[in-house]
């Protein structure tokens, strides 16, 4: 049996990126194999392709990226309990950019009836980092002040509308007016356009010079020093993502005045086993159920149109999630 996948065999641009086809076996003892119906397309898969530092591990070529898809179980294997041939699943493993793949029954999740494939591939893996995000690197209170880099990105929508129903006010930046509407629209209180207003000034003005509690930055090396500024007293800046450029060393006394907290923290840390990922998607899927958040399709593309698709979002021009479809 062989399937459609896409490798790579170099680290390099968005041309690196091949459409093959590939052998693929039947199940493993503890594997389930899913026929996909959407594939999540994601900042560590730009990462992955240009060989840069992410939460992925280093392998041999050729290498198939992706880490998050969802589709229906089309075969399981014999030491394999929960899951069953038709079911609907979700599931984060290396390797999501093919039709048909095999994945351990650890990783996967099984999807309640209010969540679609095309959604869960798309959202899954923000989600779940909006989880421990939001309810347990930094516990989000009532009456919190947060910041969010790139508001109207697939990160930034989710961690707007989950701040705010979870009682904190929301402070966002974007790049663009456009982007600034779907801010809004996603949870945040006050939006700051940071090609057009120093960020840093608008927040303490915001802020009557206290500052936020926490600082969410998918942005990196164009941001994260200025955010410390932002922070109140024992504030705390996380540091999950490095749209612009990893952030470099820094000077530690930046922090003393105000016993500031700097993180730089992976999801696979915070589900690392089976019970960890199912109980985070159980607590994302009820935030779902209770209107707390919105999970949404920003765009689609064709799987064998990815490279089209990496370039998009590597120019900053999709909004929301983007998935692909086999």
């Amino acid at each position: 049996m062989h399937t459609i996948a896409i490798r790579i065999n170099k680290h390099g641009n968005a041309d690196v990126l091949d459409l093959d086809e590939v052998p693929i076996a039947p199940p493993g003892r503890s594997e389930v194999q899913i026929r996909q119906s959407a594939i999540g397309l994601n900042f560590a898969d730009i990462y992955q392709r240009n060989g840069a530092h992410g939460p992925h591990a280093a392998a041999p070529f050729p290498i198939t990226l992706g880490s998050v898809g969802a589709g229906v179980v089309t075969a399981v294997g014999e030491d394999v309990v929960g899951l069953a041939i038709g079911q609907r699943v979700a599931y984060l493993h290396p390797g999501a950019y093919q039709v048909t793949r095999n994945v351990p029954a650890d990783r996967v999740v099984p999807l309640p009836a209010t969540i679609t494939e095309q959604v869960a591939g798309a959202t899954l893996l923000r989600g779940l980092t909006a989880e421990y995000l939001l309810r347990r690197l930094y516990v989000v209170r009532p009456g919190d002040v947060v910041l969010v880099h790139a508001a109207a990105g697939g990160m930034g929508v989710l961690l707007s509308q989950w701040a705010r129903a979870l009682g904190a006010t929301v402070i966002g930046t974007v790049g663009s007016e456009a982007k600034r509407a779907v801010a809004l629209r996603n949870g945040c209180n006050h939006v700051i356009n940071y090609r057009k207003a120093d960020f840093v000034a608008d927040v303490l003005a915001l802020t009557q010079g206290g500052g936020v509690s926490v600082v969410y930055d998918a942005v990196g090396k164009d941001v994260f020093v200025p955010s410390l500024q932002c922070l109140k007293p024992c504030g705390m800046a996380i540091n999950y993502g490095t749209a612009s450029g990893d952030v470099q060393a820094f000077d530690l006394q930046l922090l003393h005045a105000r016993s500031l907290i700097v993180c730089r923290p992976t999801l696979r840390t915070f589900i690392a086993d089976a019970a960890s990922l199912r109980s985070a998607a159980s607590v994302l899927f009820a935030a779902v159920e209770a209107g707390s958040l919105k999970l949404e399709v920003g765009q689609t593309f064709a799987l064998a149109d990815v490279r089209q698709a990496h370039r998009m979002l590597e120019g900053r021009a999709t909004t929301g999630a983007t998935v692909l479809i086999p």
